[in-house]
């Protein structure tokens, strides 16, 4: 029988959060639960500010899977669908899901920072910056 079911939990506060992650011009990434930080291999979790009247870069987050939880602020979502531009406004309590893949980006259009909680189906906050939302992105074959 295994003693992997005898592990520590980890703790890590809120101070102790890391930028030592990848970034997107306009907003700031805070790596908390990943591989790097506990040993995480499913599940990489932290906090993205944008701050008051700034837009992040477009971007995607390749194979992971994105949960988002708005801790304050007003942020808007913003991705194509066909050749239009869907955004989405978000206050605080609301989630966003981001599948796999999909070009998009934050905005701030209010007068304080948008913090907003980030949960990704990998245990690495994968980050691919993007010139447009509509710029190809190569998705591997499954």
């Amino acid at each position: 029988m295994s003693d992997q079911w005898h592990q520590p939990l980890r703790h890590i506060k809120s101070g102790e959060l890391t930028g030592d992650t990848t970034q997107t011009s306009g907003m700031r990434r805070f790596e908390a639960i990943s591989g790097k930080s506990v040993g995480s291999s499913k599940v990489w979790m932290g906090e993205t500010h944008v701050g008051p009247a700034t837009n992040s870069g477009d971007h995607h987050h390749g194979e992971a899977e994105t949960a988002i939880y708005v801790k304050s602020g007003h942020p808007v979502f913003v991705f194509a669908d066909g050749d239009e531009e869907v955004r989405l406004e978000a206050g605080p309590g609301d989630y966003i899901f981001v599948p796999p893949y999909v070009p998009h980006r934050e905005e701030n259009p209010g007068g304080e920072d948008a913090v907003v909680i980030i949960a990704r189906s990998s245990q690495e906050g994968i980050v691919v910056n993007l010139p447009s939302l509509w710029a190809p992105v190569d998705v591997p074959e499954a």
